[in-house]
């Protein structure tokens, strides 16, 4: 770190960790804070306050510690930020130099102890370039560690993510493999017996575990009926022939194997999670929330591992799961409104269409369905959607609508294309050169300001006129900062936007029908997110649905819903004469009436 003559400067210590760098890396919160003091004493800074961001990654800004940071840089009198590393600050080199451009409007400087250079574009330059070569390093570590993972579980061993192995098996010493837990083995078998061969509803299972004490997968009392129809679907428990496992695992593996034996199979690579925070701003201040995306990944990328076998006869598995085969989360409190979160949209008022249920009477059971909010709360004078549709109705018309296109990975990869050319078209520019230029205009500002001030000092101009020109350049400051935010949440939802094409186009474009019909409703909901999908309705009935997937207007009649549920459709909310999707993206219009 170059050399700064901060006797008695003010600095705030900042020390970042992921839980993911902690456990690796060996990085702690004290071991950061401890260099951090002795470099503030070494130097003679006053510390105003340690900031800590614990579990938190540094691949956003959207962080409670670095917003307090930056609240308190902005109320003045902050002469230095420090963090040991240039990483704990920022991952990516521009929200770095962002940062550091917000920081030094207010006479604050951003440091690390292991900076390279000064403040001079030399230094800037060498810096930068460190930045980019430990981002280039960091996603080379990525791939090679995904890369190894993969190449682990087809050499037929299991791959320990996170502390704990599938219910009913534990790690071996190498954690490399499973070995059977009696212990929760047993409540597996129980499981599969009550389902399979008593025939007990998964609640009555859940309601007979909880009453014996037998604690949940996650070590809770209380067991959830979504847990236990997973774990009845698992293939960990699944005896599994000899010739079976040629289907599943590598030539090498199956050459491993006993011919005589059984084995269940363990899936890796099945599906992709990635988790981001997001900030939002209460009434009683900013708070974060986690988002998590999971992708189910084609069924030729699954890699299977064999495991010990369970023990469960495989006639009592397959019997439970055909007893479930059918089963339905019931209405009351499990429903996932698939539409939900920014998809439906009243096409009068333009609000959000709200998930909501009700029953006629305390014996009937609970429905779904969507209804306008601002004509619920503020009455037919605020908005004329009086329509309340059924989800059971209208969510399996809008993903048939988008099978259709899922099916056609031409007409899908044209449609991303131009939702990205679009989202690009509104820089006008080289995204890098405005914010250049933006930047160089705070830098500006700041020198007008301090000339100003100069002048005011030596009179050549009153504190009137010094007054009407600080306020014109603090109105310059905003524009530009304002400016400069507006570039960086663009470029943050273009890159977005790119990654969700990608996982849409590798993932889902071309499946089959009968694959696509198999999503659950959360991964319908992330098709539809990742596809910026909009649907609109209207009090007729109309359906407008824009976002990847262009002109489209498939009819549903009468007859196709009667065949669907068995009733007519005045029954669900809908125009008793027919249910329509229609309209343009590029037009925003919906085709009125309905056929």
């Amino acid at each position: 770190m170059s050399g700064v003559n901060g006797h008695g400067m003010k600095a705030v210590l900042y020390a970042r960790v992921s839980t993911e760098e902690q456990a690796k890396k060996g990085y702690s919160l004290a071991q950061q804070l401890e260099a951090l003091r002795e470099h503030a004493a070494r130097e003679g800074y006053e510390v105003l306050e340690e900031v800590v961001d614990a579990g938190q990654s540094g691949a956003s800004l959207e962080r409670p510690g670095l917003d307090r940071v930056r609240d308190l840089v902005a109320a003045g009198g902050v002469g230095m930020v420090l963090a040991q590393d240039r990483d704990r600050v920022a991952r990516e080199p521009a929200y770095h130099y962002l940062l550091r451009k917000e920081f030094e409007e207010r006479s604050c400087v951003l440091r690390a102890l292991n900076d390279r250079g000064d403040d001079s574009p030399e230094g800037e330059l060498t810096d930068g370039i460190i930045d980019q070569i430990a981002k280039f390093e960091r996603a080379k570590t990525a791939e090679r560690t995904r890369r190894g993972r993969l190449r682990k579980a087809r050499e037929g061993k299991i791959v320990a993510i996170g502390g704990h192995a599938t219910y009913g098996f534990k790690y071996n010493a190498m954690r490399d493999g499973y070995i059977v837990e009696e212990k929760t083995m047993r409540t597996v078998s129980r499981i599969f017996h009550m389902i399979g061969k008593e025939r007990m509803a998964l609640h009555s299972v859940k309601r007979a575990l909880e009453a014996d004490g037998i604690p949940a997968p996650n070590g809770g009392r209380f067991w959830n009926t979504n847990t236990i129809r997973d774990i009845v679907l698992e293939d960990c428990y699944r005896p599994h022939s000899y010739g079976e496992m040629e289907e599943f695992v590598s030539p090498q593996v199956l050459a491993a194997l006993n011919q005589s034996k059984s084995y269940g199979v363990c899936w890796y690579n099945r599906r992709r999670v990635k988790t981001r925070q997001v900030g939002e701003d209460k009434p009683e201040g900013r708070r974060y929330r986690r988002v998590q995306q999971t992708v189910w990944r084609p069924r030729k990328e699954w890699v299977g591992v064999p495991v010990p076998v369970a023990g469960i006869p495989r006639g009592l598995v397959d019997a439970a799961r055909g007893a479930i085969q059918y089963n339905r989360p019931s209405p009351r409190g499990t429903h996932f409104f698939e539409l939900s979160g920014g998809v439906f949209f009243c096409g009068i008022c333009g609000r959000r269409m709200a998930p909501n249920r009700r029953r006629r009477s305390p014996e009937s059971q609970y429905i779904s369905y969507y209804r306008c909010n601002t004509r619920h709360k503020r009455g037919r004078e605020a908005c004329s959607m009086g329509k309340s549709l059924r989800a059971d109705v209208i969510e399996p018309l809008v993903w048939a609508h988008v099978c259709e296109i899922l099916m056609d990975p031409e007409r899908l990869q044209a449609g991303l294309e131009r939702l990205i050319e679009e989202e690009r078209a509104q820089a006008h520019c080289d995204p890098d050169r405005e914010a250049q230029g933006w930047a160089d205009r705070i830098v500006t500002v700041e020198r007008k300001r301090s000339g100003f001030q100069d002048m005011a000092a030596e009179g050549l101009i009153s504190f009137d006129e010094l007054r009407v020109k600080l306020a014109e350049l603090e109105e310059d400051h905003e524009t530009a900062q304002s400016e400069l935010e507006k570039l960086a949440r663009r470029q943050q939802r273009i890159e977005r936007l790119e990654e969700d094409a990608e996982e849409v186009m590798r993932s889902y474009a071309g499946m089959l029908p009968e694959n696509l019909q198999t999503l659950a409703p959360r991964e319908r909901h992330e098709v539809y997110r990742m596809l910026r999908l909009r649907v609109a309705a209207y009090p007729d009935g109309t359906l407008l649905v824009s976002g990847a997937l262009g002109k489209a207007v498939p009819v549903y009649t009468p007859e196709t819903i009667t065949r669907c549920y068995g009733q007519s459709t005045r029954g669900y909310g809908l125009p008793g004469s027919s249910i329509r999707l229609s309209g343009s993206a590029e037009s925003g219009k919906p085709n009125r009436g309905w056929r």
